[in-house]
């Protein structure tokens, strides 16, 4: 976050919500209508990068050079990455998916979803699924950590930040639960419930990048590549639908347990790496005129 510059949260989310809205219910219109050429995913893969365009455009037509050189550096600088976190990153995932595929056995789960995948749950039209889910981590963190998170943050602790902003990205997928063939759209036929869970269970997963990023110096690339383990993590085994319903209750005590552990941080305004190391090598951070 940067001090000098005054963030503008509702502009930036209203215009988020209009822009990606207008597309994604076009999308959502077309993929009932021309399924087999695929112009629908134009429209979709268009909603899917509104997050980062609106961010870089109130970041680099802002007058402010320091909150342009904090977005720079937090998308080239992988010092930020603390190396100690890694495998963090790579393990929590797993081990949170494995424990609810394990709790589901006690609710009559099957030993069959310890299996990999035979395939994706979803089609995304002529788009690669795979490649989807990496444009999805990668242009969605953009926006969301090169400018959202930090205008919430600016006003709010950072729990009420996390808990707003993973709200609020909760709402931002409610028009893919009319696009024929997604994820969303699947759920919502098999049963409400499962799409109510997808809603509910992306609330603590916010949080949970939230806090991997921001204690990864706000990296982006650290945000972009948690998003991307958590999307693989959910097609990677046979997990079903009730079981992903118990992940989201594993994922909300894990979280509850981070929040405890790091209460100190999570509600306090201040943030807990000096402006300074948020700036390119050789960069001061003086105060000046907000923008």
């Amino acid at each position: 976050m940067v001090l000098n510059y005054r963030y503008k949260p509702q502009v930036y989310f209203a215009a988020t919500f209009i822009v990606t809205y207008a597309f994604w219910f076009a999308g959502a219109y077309l993929s009932f209508q021309d399924e087999k050429n695929g112009l629908y995913m134009l429209f979709m893969l268009i909603g899917l990068i509104v997050p980062f365009i609106i961010s870089f455009f109130m970041i680099f037509t802002s007058k402010n050079s320091d909150l342009k050189k904090d977005f720079i550096n937090r998308l080239i600088n992988l010092r930020l990455i603390r190396p100690g976190m890694l495998p963090l990153f790579f393990l929590i995932m797993p081990l949170a998916v494995l424990v609810s595929i394990f709790i589901s056995l006690s609710f009559g789960g099957s030993v069959s979803q310890f299996q990999l995948a035979d395939g994706f749950s979803f089609s995304t039209g002529s788009v690669p699924t795979l490649v989807f889910l990496m444009l999805a981590a990668c242009f969605e963190e953009l926006g969301w950590r090169g400018y959202a998170f930090d205008s919430l943050q600016s006003r709010h602790t950072y729990f009420m930040a996390s808990i707003i902003f993973s709200i609020l990205w909760s709402l931002w997928h409610f028009p893919l639960i009319f696009v024929n063939n997604f994820y969303q759209y699947e759920i919502y036929h098999e049963n409400i419930w499962y799409a109510v869970n997808f809603f509910v269970g992306i609330i603590p997963m916010g949080v949970f990048v939230s806090w991997i990023c921001i204690k990864n110096g706000k990296s982006i690339p650290a945000a972009i590549l948690f998003h991307f383990i958590i999307n693989i993590c959910q097609e990677a085994l046979n997990m079903t639908q009730t079981t992903k319903c118990i992940e989201t209750l594993v994922i909300t005590v894990i979280i509850a347990i981070i929040i405890v552990l790091d209460k100190e941080m999570f509600f306090s305004k201040v943030s807990p790496i000096p402006e300074t190391q948020n700036l390119a090598p050789g960069t001061q951070n003086p105060v000046s005129e907000a923008h």
